[in-house]
């Protein structure tokens, strides 16, 4: 039997194949698929179905734990958080801030469970202290600075505290929060003012505060005239006053609350009275070398009830202190009250404190010098 040819026959083929015989049609199922041929049609291109649209993987059934990090999972990078944390809280007085957390990977979910692990110690709403809840002054001051958020700055009689012209309240930080909307966190007097300036800005042991030129100005618009007399009193004898700052924050600020007043209060601003000071301590300093006295400090740095004092010379192992009263300094009645109530606290703690005169360095040097032999002399306290 003779076959048709290939390409053209319905049966199958092979010795034997009873279809052969026949001649039965091969079933569908058993056919050789045909290959399309692109000269047999009109289209250019081969056919193409189109691409399924892509599905994401399902979430767990109980959730993301925990938010990325970086292109990294948080719960692997557990370690560099918590290392990075330590670092940003010591150098924040041990406090951080919720925007700052968030920043680290740290989602609010976390940070609540964090809380409640005590890990975390809320301190304000968006304020927190890392591992402990025992802070520093500094360390509350810092906190009510986070809390308010992003640009926030020490103001007010906290930023005189800061400067240390003015004792701070206990009650209440005042800060100066432009970019803050909503209450207060409670103890914090939040100053919504968008008036600052760079120059306007300071930081003093690592908390952002406003500068003494722009403290003064608020003092001046919410303190009584004579606690703005102490405070410039004080500022020029912490050696800190900066008329020429103070002048040129008067001139962009005029309109302002407190401007008049403290015009009125740099006015009586004599230069000649520093100068009195700076001339009598570098008396005494003479005095002191040339006498031999035991090893001393010049404005050494103590902390008296939580108060910042700068003693003019500090023996710290005799505990005495003496100060240079210039009667052009200490003569005001402002003046005499801070270093009568500073004496009281220094008492209490344990110091002597002698106040040298113009008269007692100039006229009586060796009798001066006798009285603090004598006194440095004395057996130390335990």
């Amino acid at each position: 039997m003779q076959h048709p040819p290939d390409g053209g026959s319905n049966f199958a083929r092979g010795p034997g194949n009873r279809a052969s015989l026949f001649g039965r049609a091969t079933p569908a199922r058993l056919r050789a698929p045909k290959r399309h041929e692109l000269r047999a049609t009109r289209a250019r291109y081969l056919g193409t179905l189109p691409s399924m649209p892509y599905a994401p993987a399902p979430p767990p059934a109980d959730g993301t734990k925990v938010p990325p990090y970086g292109e990294k999972s948080s719960r692997r990078r557990e370690g560099g958080v918590d290392r990075d944390l330590a670092e940003l809280a010591g150098r924040q007085y041990g406090v951080v801030a919720l925007w700052q957390l968030e920043e680290l990977g740290l989602h609010v979910k976390v940070v609540d469970k964090r809380v409640a692990a005590g890990r975390l110690h809320r301190v304000h709403q968006g304020a927190y202290a890392v591992g402990h809840q025992l802070l520093s002054r500094r360390g509350h001051l810092m906190a009510a600075v986070l809390a308010c958020g992003p640009g926030t700055v020490l103001s007010h009689r906290s930023a005189a505290s800061l400067h240390g012209i003015l004792e701070g309240s206990r009650n209440r930080v005042d800060v100066i929060a432009p970019n803050r909307r909503g209450r207060s966190p409670d103890g914090i007097a939040a100053h919504r003012d968008g008036t600052l300036t760079p120059a306007d800005r300071v930081v003093i042991d690592g908390v952002p505060c406003t500068s003494l030129a722009r403290t003064l100005l608020d003092l001046a618009a919410t303190q009584s005239s004579s606690t703005l007399r102490y405070a410039v009193t004080q500022a020029e004898v912490e050696k800190i006053f900066d008329l020429a700052e103070v002048v040129e924050l008067l001139k962009r600020s005029r309109g302002r609350r407190g401007v008049a007043r403290l015009r009125l209060a740099i006015e009586l601003h004599d230069p000649q009275e520093q100068e009195a000071r700076l001339e009598l301590e570098k008396r005494l300093l003479r005095l002191f070398k040339r006498s031999a006295l035991p090893r001393f400090e010049v404005n050494g740095h103590l902390v008296v009830d939580g108060i910042s004092i700068m003693p003019d010379f500090l023996w710290r192992d005799a505990r005495l202190i003496v100060e240079a009263d210039s009667r052009h300094v200490h003569g005001t009645a402002t003046a005499f009250e801070k270093d009568r109530l500073r004496d009281q606290r220094l008492a209490v703690a344990g110091w002597t404190v002698i106040h040298a005169t113009w008269h007692q360095v100039t006229n009586e040097p060796e009798r001066f010098i006798q009285t603090l032999r004598t006194l440095l002399s004395r057996p130390s306290l335990p």
